[in-house]
């Protein structure tokens, strides 16, 4: 396993998306697939106009012993998951993340081009938009960064994720299988360096 494994008991997950690029169905299938692993979990959007291009928001909990009684939106996440590269550009989107937390940008470029956010956090890139364009036809990149959000912090395991796959999908599960099976291969990782 790659990445910043995240060792805590509750893992909290902030997507940030436009609509129409599946933050809110990665948000559930995560949440399904933490279920199905015997964890407690929650996937749920935040509420607001949600229109196709308009910047979205979905969150995830899950936790490893008990059940999660919180059902407020996540402030202070440990992991944040980009869908949108243009929305990096937008306000403070890193704003909460905790301390040496970990964020995964669907962007073409390396992790040298974020020097602001290697120096802060735990940073995986992955060009998912390529791969969804590859493997699925479409640049709907969710069940891409859902490979690149398990390579990243390992909060389910890419086996759990078929089954979710299978029921959401039908069909066209083994193509969004594909997609994040290869995310998980081609996901850089750069691991927050302590210095002093």
């Amino acid at each position: 396993m790659g990445g910043a494994t995240i060792d805590s008991e509750l893992t909290e997950i902030r997507w940030h998306g436009r609509g129409g690029q599946g933050a809110v169905t990665s948000a559930e299938l995560i949440a399904q697939a933490a279920i199905n692993e015997g964890k407690y979990a929650q996937g749920f959007p935040s509420f607001g106009p949600e229109r196709r291009g308009a910047p979205v928001m979905a969150f995830n909990r899950v936790n490893q012993y008990r059940p999660i009684r919180n059902r407020a939106g996540i402030t202070k996440p440990d992991v944040m998951v980009i869908l949108d590269p243009s929305l990096l550009s937008i306000g403070n989107l890193t704003s909460g993340l905790k301390d040496g937390g970990t964020i995964i940008i669907n962007t073409s470029k390396p992790s040298d081009a974020y020097p602001e956010l290697v120096k802060k956090f735990n940073l995986a890139v992955i060009d998912a938009t390529r791969i969804a364009r590859e493997e699925l036809g479409v640049p709907i990149v969710n069940t891409t960064m859902l490979g690149a959000l398990i390579k990243a912090t390992g909060v389910v395991s890419v086996d759990s994720m078929i089954e979710p796959l299978k029921e959401r999908f039908g069909r066209l599960a083994e193509k969004n299988i594909k997609a994040l099976s290869r995310a998980y291969s081609e996901t850089q990782v750069k691991e927050l360096q302590n210095i002093g």
